[in-house]
């Protein structure tokens, strides 16, 4: 683990006690610090006394009195759409809030770095979509160029659960917006913005307010390199306040179809091709078309951000390229899960959202399309536009009927559960088509979350797979994770 530095002696209050706050008392408590404990669940509470923790009830009036820090878990608000009155209290009582990687931040770097050849560094890694697939393939990139590295965050372990580092050794996390907007210390060496778009609205108050959280990855500490993705607005506008102009060789501009060959450093992907441009000038191009493990353009940009932050850690093209070509890509993540009869089947169940679901709807020309769930504000109206691969929809959960209605001219039926949409897709589709589990909608009407609705789904696609003729069997895909 990574011991918390600067509360030696110190009594540290603890709020949640999922992953990351377990985590972060345990580090604590290496740290030398006096971590207690408070969750609303009993048996989380349980679970901590059962590890040794002091419980400390924070609903009490005097329950800040002599602590030093609340150390708060990420899914607990802290501001919109109303501060968690634990919080609040921390507030009048003068306690400064954080909460694991702010910890981490300020905890990372130890008097053992003296005696590495080469400093450890940090990769972080935001945005709306590909954060999760971008921070994987960077690690993976790492990991096959035989760079010691581990991976953590919102994906992986969690930050202050991570190992020490060792000499050279890069730390890739990928950061959420929950996470970003609360820490009190966020100084990667290279931050990566992918996207934005529409998401956590409630949370953050507003695009306005999800914008600036991520931005506090950029603006908080400041980072020796940043990679920014320019296809929206806030990318542009990102770019232009950390540059000091287009020469600005710290600031690596990426994109998806734009050519970007007027800044100091770009990465760019156009037509399948991802391109690396310095000072005016291309200086490493990739076919990227071939690639199982990054199907269509919003896997492009992803590999141009990953290829982008590797080059930021002096890894050459060609080991990149080649580390590309052996990412398998991660579960539910246009997750390829095999083949039967010349038809493909592709688990994208983290496609929660509209955004998502329309980038995965533009990777494959010919869809039999498994969507629905607990719809998000909005349904799929603005799907309207990239419905042209769809040959028909086979609709899910609560919003199956709501989603018939915003599919007027879409061939479609409503299925209610994965084991009918399945067996109808399957049985319909033709050789060269692809059944694509995209649902642009939330889980939590029929699953407990993305994971568990993509699992199901990738068991009856094995099923189906291991009932066709033999060597019928795809790749099987999933994550292929090297830690150091």
């Amino acid at each position: 683990m990574i011991p918390v530095r600067g509360y030696e002696g110190r009594r540290v209050a603890v709020l949640g006690l999922g992953r990351s706050g377990l985590a972060a008392a345990r580090a604590l408590a290496a740290g030398g610090a006096e971590p207690l404990l408070w969750d609303d669940s009993p048996e989380a509470r349980e679970k901590a006394a059962a590890e040794g923790f002091a419980l400390h009830d924070l609903t009490r009036t005097e329950a800040f009195a002599g602590v030093a820090l609340l150390v708060t878990s990420p899914g607990i608000p802290h501001l919109y759409p109303r501060p968690n009155p634990i919080i609040a209290r921390a507030w009048d009582a003068g306690v400064p809030v954080d909460n694991d990687i702010g910890l981490f931040f300020r905890s990372f770097g130890s008097r053992a770095w003296e005696e590495f050849d080469v400093a450890p560094r940090v990769v972080a890694v935001t945005g709306s979509n590909g954060k999760s697939t971008t921070s994987a393939l960077i690690h993976h990139i790492l990991a096959g160029n035989g760079r010691p590295t581990q991976l953590g965050g919102n994906i992986g372990r969690g930050v202050l659960d991570l190992d020490p580092p060792t000499d050279g050794m890069v730390i890739v996390l990928e950061l959420s917006s929950y996470q970003t907007d609360l820490a009190r210390a966020l100084t990667p060496d290279v931050a990566v913005f992918t996207n934005l778009s529409p998401d956590h609205l409630d949370r953050h108050g507003g695009m306005g307010g999800y914008f600036a959280a991520k931005r506090r990855l950029f603006a908080e500490g400041g980072p020796d390199r940043a990679v920014i993705g320019v296809d929206e607005d806030e990318g542009r506008y990102l770019a232009n306040q950390l540059a000091e102009g287009p020469e600005d060789d710290r600031v690596i501009r990426i994109s998806s179809g734009r050519k970007l060959d007027g800044f100091g450093w770009s990465v760019f992907a156009r037509r399948g091709f991802l391109a690396e441009w310095r000072k005016g000038r291309q200086v490493a191009a990739i076919d990227l078309r071939g690639i199982p493990g990054l199907p269509g353009a919003h896997n492009h940009q992803n590999a141009c951000a990953a290829y982008a932050a590797a080059r930021c850690l002096g890894l050459p093209p060609k080991g990149i390229e080649d580390a590309l070509r052996s990412f398998r890509g991660l579960p539910h993540r246009s997750q390829r899960l095999g083949e039967r009869g010349g038809v493909a089947f592709v688990n994208d169940s983290k496609a929660t959202n509209v955004d998502s679901a329309a980038r995965a709807l533009q990777a494959f020309p010919r869809i039999r399309w498994i969507a629905g769930g607990l719809g998000k504000e909005g349904g799929i109206a603005a799907l309207a536009p990239h419905l042209g691969s769809v040959v028909k929809a086979y609709l899910i959960g609560h919003s199956a009927r709501d989603f018939a209605l915003q599919l007027p001219d879409t061939p479609h039926e409503i299925c209610e559960t994965m084991e009918r949409a399945v067996a109808r897709a399957a049985e319909e589709a033709q050789p060269g088509e692809v059944v694509l589990l995209a649902p642009a909608a939330a889980s939590f009407d029929q699953y407990p979350n993305f994971e568990k609705r993509g699992e199901h789904f990738a068991r009856l696609v094995a099923e189906l797979i291991g009932s066709g003729p033999a060597g019928d069997r795809g790749d099987p895909g999933g994550a292929e994770v090297a830690r150091g």
